[in-house]
């Protein structure tokens, strides 16, 4: 027996409550299964938790530690850990392996007490980096102890006098356990921002002091002012640490590969966005076709814009990409309740004789709602298109807008993709590649905002924008608009540009907190007039809510769990269900299916004398996960029922009740969890169709902290399909589809199941609020063996021939503009040959 290979990852201490200490890594050990001790400095025994779990990402690294997999990472937690602190001892934590030891930790009383009071203040730096040419650094401070200082200093302890934000980002207590001790209005989210060009220092210095400890981040200006150039980049991309990648894709993807591979790296998100961009936008000899373009159906458009002491500059702007367009047949209606004479004069100067322009000036500025109303009842159009008075549309926008209603005539709102753009117009980045209609996803966030246009009839029908929710006034008015209609249409284009300013939302967070009020006074309204009572919070991501729906009533629901062996996964499980569970009225069905060891069989015993809600129906069958389910489900009496892997871990206590909520809408079926590897890494956040050729999880192996793609690892939203390791569905739909297909043994039983519920019109959620630890893989094991990658691919091959027609459109809820390499969400390239895909497939098979 011997150590092959120890890795520590973290070492995390807990200041309050009592505090901890958690070391975790991952160990491989020849022979059998090795032991972890904790010590004392004398040697004697410390009580601590020692878990051993997956970790599938080690696998992948290294294949030849597969027969390891299910207990290569281990977790050695020390609870009560203040209390130890003050004995005053040290400490050593050590792997065993036989006669071979290995020190994973080793600490002095006072190196224990300094980590310790250190954890009184945690930070992280989401961004560092330049924007707009400004040293630009985001992230969050927790002080547990409640000062919650923070000052900036060149490398001699000068004072820099940059852009300084604090914001509420209650997100950072929730995820990282602390909620219960942080309090609710503390502004942990900072946001730094100063030009380069006037930073004559060497380092940046980020000051974080209490009265326990003093920590510091250091940026040091000759390595940021390197990474972020051109050279550094390249340097990168192609110096030694990545030889060895790039000879692999010069293998694989030839000299072309390579040089993607390369552009990749050497050039920013933005620079590779404004490529991209440039290669979307239409030529002038496009422009010209679509100008003498005659439609069988063109309405006239009216564009509504409300001014308020427009800049000349960005007026200009906005008026030439507005006369520009290449549809002609629209009007310009303009409310102008500036203050000054400005924006007036000037467009009586330079479009005083446009006539499909209308001007009014307002004696009153009666604030945005009632000054945009004040346009759109200026307006003769048909259809009412919004912008706002800063921003700009791309030169087709109105084009593609009439092209889709002569494709549908019938639809009543259609919006565009979207990007930001720096003051000057000239630079473009952030784009938001938005998924199709996903009202679940607006109830979170705004996500059509911009560029959008709506049936004049049906803005008159909803009552046009409402003053008391000025600064989510636009909000407001799609979420009524909604609900009168669901001919709703998106144009993955991206036809308009938000400028970042100061004063704009764009740009400043902070510039219209009111804004977070007015959106959770129409999101809760919202709900009340669907009929349903919902809580609704701030999240601190702007401008992003969470929601729960009120239950009309607890109905029995059925806990499926199928189970082989493994009971003391199986016990993690349910004890993790029966200690945190906060909703009243569910039962437990585990599913036995051919365990062979003593142990799991006294264990369901014990369960059945201790739990009236827990019960075991046997199934006879070989390892066929739809067959088990549907088994079970015949046995379960629950009107929901919730597949839930033995591997799982419960970490919120509203989960059930939670997800109920919204399953038990009219126009739901199925939700799904967010779920975490047990290194706090995203497993599971949402299924996207079409990623590697088949389907894969979205957004994974991001960390806990992440708020993902547009907000997707924060926000409720509807997707396609969810993973049954947590899925909770109604059984009156699961049993009108006929339930789970056995033909799927192992692979995409899920996913099917979920695509054929959407087929019935019902909406599957994920909701990212419920949370779960997934020990992935622990039952079942891994694709490793000629055999299970075969069946693997016959599973690949039924799936792509079902759904063929739903792989060639693509994903609803997926921008056709992202990559299907992966669920990274990045922008798609020209050609995509997945790896996976190359794995089962080497010799470029179709299917």
């Amino acid at each position: 027996m011997s150590i092959q290979k120890v890795v520590v990852d973290t070492e995390s201490y807990q200041w309050v409550p009592g505090g901890s200490l958690t070391v975790q890594g991952w160990k491989a050990v020849e022979g059998e299964s090795a032991a972890i001790l904790v010590l004392d400095e004398k040697g004697e025994p410390v009580k601590a938790e020692v878990k051993f779990y997956p970790r599938p990402d080690v696998v992948k690294r290294y294949p030849s530690y597969a027969a390891q997999a299910d207990e290569l990472g281990f977790r050695v937690k020390l609870g009560d850990f203040e209390n130890f602190i003050k004995v005053g001892k040290g400490l050593k934590i050590l792997l065993k392996a036989g006669a071979e030891e290995k020190v994973l930790l080793e600490k002095n009383a006072s190196e224990l007490e300094e980590g310790w009071k250190a954890a009184s203040i945690q930070y992280y730096v989401d961004f560092c980096g330049l924007e707009d040419r400004k040293i630009t650094i985001r992230g969050w401070i927790l002080d547990l102890t409640g000062e919650n200082n923070l000052s900036i200093t060149d490398e001699n302890a000068n004072e820099v006098p940059g852009v300084l934000k604090r914001s509420l980002r209650p997100d950072v207590a929730e995820n990282t356990g602390l909620e219960s001790v942080v309090p609710e209005n503390t502004e942990a989210g900072f946001a730094f921002s100063y030009p380069r060009s006037e930073f004559q220092g060497k380092k940046l210095v980020f000051h974080m002091k209490n009265a326990l400890v003093e920590k510091t981040y250091e940026i040091s200006m000759k390595k940021f002012d390197f990474s972020v150039s051109k050279v550094g980049r390249l340097k990168k991309a192609i110096g030694r640490g990545k030889l060895a990648e790039n000879r692999a894709i010069l293998k694989k993807r030839g000299i072309t590969g390579l040089v993607e591979q390369v552009k990749d790296n050497v050039f920013t998100d933005e620079e590779q966005y404004m490529i991209w961009l440039k290669k979307k936008q239409p030529s002038a000899l496009e422009l010209h076709r679509q100008k003498h373009t005659h439609f069988d159906y063109e309405p006239l458009i009216s564009i509504v814009i409300p001014l308020y002491n427009t800049p000349q500059e960005f007026l200009r702007k906005l008026l030439q990409s507005i006369t520009s367009q290449s549809y002609r047949n629209f009007e310009l209606c303009l409310a102008d309740g500036s203050t000054k004479k400005g924006p007036s004069a000037f467009v009586k100067k330079f479009y005083g004789n446009d006539p499909r322009i209308k001007l009014k000036h307002l004696k009153v500025n009666a604030g945005i709602s009632e000054n945009t109303n004040e346009a759109i009842r200026m307006a003769t159009g048909e259809f009412l298109m919004f912008s706002d008075h800063d921003d700009f549309l791309e030169p087709d926008a109105l084009y593609e807008m009439v092209k889709a209603l002569n494709e549908d005539r019938n639809l009543d709102l259609i919006y565009t993709d979207e990007d930001l753009c720096d003051e000057k117009g000239e630079r473009f980045f952030a784009p938001r590649m938005k998924p199709d209609f996903n009202p679940d996803f607006l109830r979170s966030i705004n996500y059509i905002c911009h560029l959008v246009m709506v049936r004049k009839s049906l803005a008159e029908e909803v009552g046009l924008l409402r003053k008391q929710c000025d600064g989510a006034q636009d909000y407001d008015f799609l979420l009524r608009c909604i609900e009168k209609t669901d001919r709703v249409h998106h144009i993955p284009k991206v036809l308009y540009h938000w400028r970042v300013s100061d004063t704009s939302t764009a740009g400043n967070q902070d510039s219209k907190t009111y804004a977070i009020d007015a959106g959770k006074l129409a999101l809760t309204e919202h709900y009340a007039r669907l009929g349903y009572e919902a809580e609704v919070d701030y999240t601190g991501i702007f401008i992003m809510y969470k929601m729960r729906l009120k239950l009309k009533s607890e109905p029995l629901v059925t806990i499926l769990i199928p189970n082989k062996d493994q009971a003391e996964t199986l016990a993690t499980c349910l004890d993790s269900i029966y200690e945190k569970t906060d909703y009243p009225n569910y039962e437990i069905v585990v599913v036995e299916n051919n365990s062979e060891k003593e142990e799991t069989f006294a264990y369901y015993e014990k369960m059945k004398r201790e739990h009236e809600n827990f019960q075991v129906v046997t199934y006879h069958g070989g390892f066929n996960y739809s067959a088990i389910n549907n088994f079970g489900v015949r046995r379960a009496k629950g009107e929901y029922i919730l597949f839930l892997n033995n591997d799982t871990e419960v970490i919120s206590p509203f989960w059930i009740r939670e997800m109920l909520g919204f399953c038990q809408r009219e126009d739901t079926a199925a939700v799904g969890a967010k779920l975490f590897y047990p290194d706090e890494l995203v497993q599971h956040c949402g299924v996207v169709v079409g990623i590697a050729n088949y389907a894969a999880h979205v957004q994974n192996f991001k960390t806990r902290r992440d708020n993902g793609y547009f907000g997707r690892l924060r926000a409720v939203q509807d997707i396609s399909a969810v993973t049954a390791a947590c899925m909770l569905v109604k059984r009156s739909v699961f049993e009108e589809i006929g339930g789970f297909d056995e033909s799927f043994e192992v692979a995409f039983n899920d996913v099917d199941l979920c695509l054929r519920i959407r087929e019935t019109g019902k909406l599957i959620v994920q909701d990212p609020n419920v949370e779960l630890y997934h020990y992935e893989s622990k039952s079942r094991g891994y694709e490793n063996t000629p055999e299970k990658l075969a069946r693997f691919k016959g599973e690949v091959i039924r799936f792509r021939k079902r759904w063929k027609a739903f792989l060639e459109k693509g994903d609803p809820y997926y921008s056709p503009n992202l990559t299907l390499l992966n669920g990274e969400c990045t922008l798609r390239k020209e050609h995509e040959v997945p790896e996976e895909w190359e794995k089962l497939f080497p010799n470029g098979e179709e299917v």
